[in-house]
């Protein structure tokens, strides 16, 4: 590890500089950026990819092409970025625009197309590279707030197009659109004890260290007593000049007597590593209560690429009357920086709190597998499922299985089985496996063998084998039966069920496929006439709605139309 700091610190000034060309995107929008969360921001079981870039809090703005390019794949989603659009470029990058509203023009043909030749609202289609052309400016779509967004905004992405990485924005000349002049804010620290024998400021859990501010800017914290392993934990966060909301911070770098130890940057990332944002906080602390603790120690390394460290992994060990000074420095993409200077000194005085008793049997080692059966339920975790043993609480009651709760986090799937020989063969049929979430059923796919029920989860908790008997529901919006709707431009659904949840959704005007639209967060399944399926006069129209477990419910009306002008 001589030499690692060295040549981690000479590939950060190489990044700086860069390979990235600075001028050779445009914004995808018309109007001042201003961020609702930047790259690298700590998200629920991800890391942030992207810009999400702030419409006003509407929809409808034109999205530009960024560069010249091709149209290389459309993916559109319930979930996730909803409607989103690629566009490769001749300069080895790919621009990603999600969460929108509609293409427009040739790339809103497209959409239709692929829809329609799928008979499916989600597709995900690539094309090669002479399927749709797109100049430097193009207006390909319009914003909108589809999928997994929680209101109207951009979401942009650069990715390098041969390795599919997401690359910070920022590297690409959006510093300049979007200034920050701040500091990020420290709002606290944490310091954690990482054995048994471990005792830090007479605590054996994770304890706040008081922070005093200076003058500068900088922080001192009062001094840490200890004895054994111990690790620090921040939470902070940066704001820019232009956008009023917090974001993430771009770097985080720790130093222990005046040497690099541990630290990480928000340069660039793979998507099949980003679940390991939730090993880089306190997953634990933020089920509990909402506070992302980001730990700067891993006491089990885990393959998260924007981490960089010695071989303590950021571990500090206080065995000697010998004192140690701490220091973080936490900084933006601008160079604006927070440090906060720690003392440490050893301490043998005993522990006033002690760690939280153990009340489980059940050891979870994770490095092996792990077979628990208790009644009628079976959990089987593979080796490698969880990053630190711990001990789970497992019970059945009421033919709900507690596996644990949800604060300790899982990187691979483990299995939950329930054995059900009460139930007859018929109404099995109808049967899933549900994850409780207070007074709501998660539905997971079921595999049923015989008697035996199976789901694949990487999340504890609570499960139930649930019967689902209820069709779902289906109303229009706005009656149409036997009327004359020549100038409506749409049909309106809500729809809903209750128990499994919706599965699919088909739509037919005289019998002919139509595509329906589908937005879980308003319920509302939509067809626009402007597809071109509706005939001149009397049409029958015929919507199938079926859940998860195969309960249908059929919707028939009659209506007449006129297309003439």
């Amino acid at each position: 590890m001589k030499n690692f700091w060295f040549l981690f610190l000479l590939s950060s000034i190489v990044l700086g500089q860069s390979q990235y060309p600075k001028d050779y995107f445009q914004s995808p929008l018309d109007i001042p950026l201003q961020l609702a969360g930047n790259f690298g921001e700590l998200r629920f079981n991800h890391i942030h990819s992207g810009f999400d870039f702030k419409t006003q809090q509407k929809e409808g703005f034109n999205v530009f092409a960024a560069a010249d390019g091709y149209v290389s794949r459309i993916k559109i989603s319930e979930i996730g970025y909803g409607k989103a659009i690629y566009i490769t470029h001749p300069n080895g990058y790919t621009t990603v625009y999600g969460h929108l509203q509609s293409g427009v023009g040739n790339v809103e043909k497209l959409i239709k197309r692929e829809q329609y030749k799928a008979k499916s609202y989600e597709i995900d289609v690539a094309f090669n590279s002479n399927e749709l052309l797109i100049k430097k400016g193009d207006i390909i779509a319009v914003s909108g707030n589809t999928g997994g967004s929680d209101g109207p905004h951009l979401h942009f992405e650069i990715r390098d197009t041969k390795s599919e990485k997401i690359i910070n924005p920022m590297y690409f000349g959006f510093d300049a659109l979007i200034p920050d002049g701040k500091r990020p804010l420290l709002n606290s620290l944490w310091v954690y004890s990482l054995d048994e024998n471990t005792i830090v400021n007479q605590s054996k859990r994770p304890i706040s260290v008081n922070l005093t501010l200076q003058d500068d800017g900088t922080y001192i914290a009062e001094k840490i007593s200890a004895t054994g392993k111990i690790g620090f934990g921040v939470t902070t966060i940066d704001y820019d000049n232009v956008s009023w909301n917090s974001n993430g911070v771009f770097s985080v770098q720790t130093f222990l007597n005046g040497k690099p130890d541990f630290g990480y940057q928000f340069d660039t990332f793979a998507f099949d590593e980003t679940r390991y944002v939730n090993a880089l906080i306190d997953y634990g602390r933020y089920k509990k209560l909402g506070q992302r603790v980001q730990k700067l120690f891993m006491k089990n390394p885990y393959p998260l690429s924007l981490i960089h460290s010695d071989a303590t992994n950021g571990i500090i060990e206080v065995n000697s009357n010998i004192s140690q000074s701490y220091r973080i420095e936490i900084a933006d993409f601008f160079g604006n920086m927070t440090k906060v200077f720690i003392p440490i000194q050893y301490s043998n005085l005993p522990a006033k709190v002690s760690e939280v008793p153990i009340t489980s049997k059940y050891l979870v080692k994770t490095k092996k597998e792990n077979i628990f059966a208790l009644d009628n339920v079976t959990v089987t975790m593979p080796t490698d499922t969880f990053l630190d043993d711990f001990y789970m609480n497992f019970e059945v009651k009421n033919n709900v299985a507690k596996v644990h709760e949800d604060v300790v986090p899982a990187f691979a799937n483990f299995s939950v089985s329930f054995e059900d020989s009460l139930t007859t063969e018929k109404n099995r049929e109808k049967m899933f496996i549900g994850l409780i979430d207070g007074k709501k059923i998660n539905y997971y796919n079921t595999k049923r063998f015989k008697n035996s029920f199976t789901i694949y989860t990487k999340i504890l908790g609570d499960y139930k084998l649930i019967k689902d008997g209820m069709p779902p529901k289906i109303k229009i919006d706005k009656k149409i039966g036997g009327k004359w709707i020549s100038n409506m431009n749409e049909l309106q659904f809500t729809i809903s069920d209750e128990g499994s949840g919706i599965k699919s959704y088909n739509g037919y005007l005289n019998g002919k496929w139509i595509l329906l639209e589908y937005e879980p967060k308003t319920k509302k399944l939509i067809h626009r006439f402007a597809d071109g399926i509706v005939d001149e006069g009397k049409n029958d129209l015929n919507i199938v709605i079926t859940d998860n477990v195969g309960n249908s419910t059929i919707f028939e009306t009659q209506f007449f139309r006129s297309q003439k002008p």
